[in-house]
């Protein structure tokens, strides 16, 4: 009784799949029962098929040896033989003609309904992805999704199309002509039945294995995929440090291994196959055994034979597509499962039943008593509080992996605090919709990540909608104007994947256009001159004076040449705001903050003219620390 459960484990994850994706099916009513009269008119027409040669057989060539001319119908009895002949053979090309329509429609029909309900499945899949909350896309492969996303749901969209839905119809067409044969001749029909108990155990044998190979083969494509997704991303990384030659070995030994899966598989479905072959062989040959003596004793007709036999092998030919198709039912079915598995996935960060859509927001924000961690074990963030104004200046500085960057993360939602409140304008942000909350907040990072797009949609990524005239506008708030005049086709310049084809400064000066074109009362600024030399640097701070006007900035820095013009400065040690106050209090204090502006300002006074230059910069307001 085990083999039974076995089956069960391996085909019927397709049943739960249909199950699944079966609100995108409903949908097209009408293409469903355009499909499916399709098919049953072919499988009429299937059944059909055979009986004008039955008609031959027993009418006409059989005419003298069975009498059964004088069993025609009436209408038919002044014709003569040429006559019915000619009769039988347009018959023959006006079923296969209607059935070969009917299949067409019915085979058009369903490619329809799966492409665009599996296309529905592939664009839910894809916003769905996109809300995953960063827990879940700091530990997920993109290569491996970007598999499940293409490959996954184009598994489905083929095997749909190509073998599950026609599978129905053969299915409909076997039980048609299995109930024929039995009511024409019992005896000849439990013969070729009999086999069928010896196919459903090689199936239930091997279609177990097919799956799990199939499963662990879309695995190994998933890792081929991260691997190069890996690489190609990182590719000016992977030249210089001549790592080619290892991703190359890493990704063959990947290769490799799906070859191995794949080679595995064929293997099981070629062994499925070829011992169908040898039993539809010996039904065949048990049924025309048995029947040549049926008729030589007069039991049957020669037509019947003929007929009996007709769908006979009708009926094994479905048999064999589904030896065919096991292997690729089992490739579907783990695709599948992959799909459901991501489309299951909850985001961690999401919107709580009952919020609402953010009004204007001014700009005031509280954290009341917040720690946050990614593991239970070990605290990222203990017990920040914090209370700032609207319009107020906030820098946080300190060691790499103190705190800085989490924070902010919190005031975005990209993360939930474990413990406290996030406060804007005296009410908890989970109050809020994600999408209405991140509206009124302007980010610009340390690597801001520009789209293949024009020089234009990127700015106006910030504010959707934008006119020309002031997305120009914002750009020349970001001294970026003159630049982007400069590039081939202005505004209308098509940047390369990730701005590859501009400077840092550059790619700066359009993100900080990208946050100015928003006017959110918020603003996040996530180390913005790292990496930029000093001309460029010069630049980008120009470029942020414009910003800071009305809105409440934070500024993550670890240069705090950088902090010195904020109205608060909280320096962040494993979690922990161990200071905090303006720069001259700080400095007064002379604690760690006061220790970092020595060692940075020592840093940068190795070119005297420049660095003179510099401190008489009322922006960063050196000559107060120097002072201090």
């Amino acid at each position: 009784m085990s083999k039974p459960v076995e089956l069960e484990k391996s085909l019927p994850s397709l049943w739960r799949i249909t199950r699944y994706f079966w609100p995108h099916l409903r949908q097209y009513r009408g293409l469903i029962v355009g499909s499916m009269s399709a098919l049953f008119l072919e499988v009429g027409l299937r059944l059909l098929e055979p009986w004008p040669l039955k008609f031959i057989f027993d009418y006409i060539l059989g005419t003298k040896a069975t009498g059964k001319i004088k069993q025609l119908p009436e209408f038919l009895r002044s014709y003569d033989t040429i006559t019915l002949l000619t009769f039988a053979a347009i018959a023959v090309v006006v079923i296969t003609s209607l059935r070969a329509l009917a299949a067409f429609w019915q085979t058009v029909g369903f490619a329809k309904l799966g492409n665009r309900a599996l296309g529905k499945v592939r664009s839910q899949l894809y916003r769905h992805v996109q809300y995953l909350s960063l827990s879940f896309h700091t530990q997920a492969k993109t290569g491996d999704l970007v598999v499940r996303l293409m490959g996954d749901v184009g598994m489905l969209q083929d095997v749909a199309v190509t073998a599950l839905l026609p599978m129905l119809a053969k299915i409909l067409i076997v039980g048609g002509m299995i109930a024929l044969m039995f009511t024409m001749n019992w005896q000849l029909a439990v013969i070729a039945v009999g086999v069928f108990p010896l196919f459903w155990l090689r199936t239930i044998a091997l279609s177990k294995k097919m799956q799990e190979v199939a499963k662990k083969q879309r695995r190994q494509e998933g890792a081929m995929a991260a691997s190069v997704a890996e690489s190609l991303q990182a590719i000016r990384t992977v030249q210089v440090l001549s790592l080619e030659d290892r991703f190359s070995e890493t990704f063959s030994s990947e290769n490799d291994r799906s070859a191995k899966q794949d080679v595995r598989g064929k293997r099981l479905s070629a062994a499925l196959e070829r011992s169908v072959d040898v039993l539809v062989a010996i039904a065949t040959a048990l049924v025309l055994w048995f029947g040549t003596r049926l008729v030589l004793d007069f039991k049957v007709t020669p037509g019947e034979l003929i007929v009996f036999l007709a769908y006979l092998k009708s009926a094994y030919r479905p048999v064999q597509d589904f030896a065919k198709y096991t292997s690729r039912l089992g490739k579907a079915s783990a695709a599948g499962e992959r799909v459901i598995d991501l489309l299951e996935r909850v985001p961690d960060v999401r919107d709580l039943p009952g919020a609402v859509r953010a009004p204007a927001l001014s700009g005031a924000l509280r954290f009341d008593r917040v720690s946050f961690s990614y593991e239970s074990d070990r605290e990222l963030l203990t017990d920040i509080d914090l209370d700032v104004k609207p319009g107020q200046h906030v820098a946080l500085v300190g060691s790499s992996g103190g705190g800085k960057t989490t924070l902010f993360s919190l005031i975005l939602r990209l993360y939930d605090p474990v413990k406290g409140r996030v406060l804007v304008d005296g009410r908890d942000l989970r109050e809020f919709t994600i999408e209405s909350l991140r509206s009124q907040i302007s980010v610009v990072l340390q690597d801001n990540v520009l789209f293949a797009a024009s020089v234009k949609d990127n700015i106006a990524f910030g504010s959707p909608g934008a006119s020309l005239e002031e997305v120009q506008a914002v750009a020349r708030l970001a001294n970026a104007h003159d630049f982007i005049m400069a590039l081939p086709k202005g505004y209308d310049t098509v940047l390369g994947e990730r701005g590859v084809n501009l400077s840092h400064g550059q790619r700066q000066r359009i993100a900080i256009a990208r946050a100015a074109i928003r006017k959110a009362p918020f603003l996040i600024l996530d180390e913005p001159m790292t990496g930029l030399d000093r001309k460029n640097e010069r630049e980008v701070l120009d470029a942020l004076e414009g910003l800071y006007h009305s809105r409440t900035t934070f500024l993550i820095t670890h240069d705090p040449r950088h902090a010195a013009m904020a109205d608060l400065i909280l320096y962040l040690d494993q979690g922990r705001v161990v200071e905090r106050g303006t720069h001259a209090e700080l400095m007064s204090l002379n604690g760690r903050y006061a220790a970092l502006h020595r060692v940075r300002t020592l840093e940068h006074v190795g070119d005297a003219p420049q660095a003179a230059a510099e401190m008489s910069s009322p922006i960063q307001i050196i000559p107060t620390a120097v002072a201090s």
